[in-house]
């Protein structure tokens, strides 16, 4: 009697886990002889002969996810946009898309870190494009030759149409209400912005995406970044829905600023020995196992961090070895006996990553 009721329970809480096909192989993926997937294989074609842009994958954008604008120089900036950069920071980004639960709108084809938001699923139809995200909400591209809305009423995702250009899929978009940011960092855009990405799948396990973007009531320019995307092959996307978690904003308390109310100050002779490039060691923080790259300078008595390229960051000092504000993370030196810096642990919230100095 008693098997027979574990057997039961079994069944009942096994059942959603299992429902979740988070490790269930993908159907026609070609494969090594060990059964992995062979992610430097052609890329698949669709019956027209198209590139098939189809499955899950993982953008990895640690640079621009982070800064959007890390490759424009500060007077390409409008000074209003630039002025609220500012204030975005100095407010903890407490305004930030995910913490109000709203869509992230333009930035979906840029956002990509560590903590599942540049997971995507494209579906891919001759006439229709689709591209599902795991907060639940989607965009549609639309294949089939019509021009964009000369005069569209502004929401969160915009209005998107594609064609292809040989094997690089094009998608031109504009109609983004201007209530969303286009990175973490809080640069913001107009509703005149307007952005042409294109997809190209270099293999079968990889898609190179250049967005160029647009505004020129924000910018005095148009720019364009580089993002990849890797295969997440044998997954599926595991639905996230930000209203569950309640907004918590009453907590959100102080400023970015209130850090260097205790600051230590730290010797520049000291500080001239943290001075280097570290790169992260396994375990790596990144979902997509792309290591990542801090480098260390120092101006006069202070010290700053850059990770990634998103731009160069003043951190602040906690005692001879510890330092914050390296974009809301912490930074520890370990030293040898001279107090030369051999390694560096950055800390987050999910534990701490070492990054070894190169030599």
């Amino acid at each position: 009697m008693k098997r027979k009721a574990l057997a039961i329970l079994t069944v009942i809480f096994g059942a959603p886990l299992a429902a979740q096909w988070l490790d269930y192989p993908t159907p026609g993926i070609p494969r090594t002889r060990d059964g992995k997937p062979n992610l430097s294989a052609p890329a698949p074609r669709t019956a027209d002969g198209k590139p098939d842009l189809s499955g899950v994958w993982n953008r990895v954008s640690p640079k621009y996810g982070r800064n959007i604008a890390a490759d424009l120089k500060p007077g390409e900036i409008q000074p209003w946009a630039a002025k609220l950069v500012q204030e975005r920071r100095e407010n903890l980004a407490k305004d930030y898309m995910n913490v109000l639960c709203v869509p992230l709108g333009p930035s979906y084809a840029t956002v990509g870190d560590t903590t599942g938001a540049e997971m995507m699923k494209i579906i891919q139809t001759p006439s229709l494009i689709v591209i599902l995200n795991p907060d639940l909400t989607y965009r549609q591209i639309f294949m089939d030759g019509r021009p964009l809305e000369k005069s569209p009423n502004p929401n969160w995702m915009g209005y998107s149409v594609g064609r292809w250009e040989g094997d690089t899929l094009v998608v031109e978009s504009s109609g983004f209400n201007d209530r969303t940011w286009l990175d973490h960092d809080g640069h913001p855009h107009t509703e005149a912005l307007r952005t042409t990405e294109r997809y190209r799948r270099r293999n079968f396990g990889n898609i190179d995406l250049e967005v160029t973007l647009s505004d020129p009531g924000a910018y005095t320019r148009p720019w364009t970044v580089v993002v990849t995307a890797q295969l997440a092959p044998d997954t599926e996307l595991l639905e996230w829905a930000c209203n569950e978690k309640g907004s918590g904003t009453e907590h959100w308390v102080g400023k970015a600023s209130d850090e260097r109310k205790n600051e230590v100050k730290v010797a520049a002779a000291v500080l001239a020995k943290y001075v280097g490039t570290y790169d992260e060691q396994p375990r790596v923080w990144s979902q997509t196992n792309v290591p990542r790259i801090v480098v260390i300078t120092v101006l006069g008595e202070t010290i700053f961090g850059e990770m990634d390229g998103r731009g160069k960051v003043a951190l602040v000092g906690r005692s001879e070895t510890e330092f914050a504000g390296l974009y809301g993370l912490g930074v520890e030196f370990t030293r040898d006996t001279a107090g030369v810096a051999s390694q560096l642990f950055v800390k987050h919230v999910s534990g701490n990553y070492r990054f070894q100095r190169r030599k």
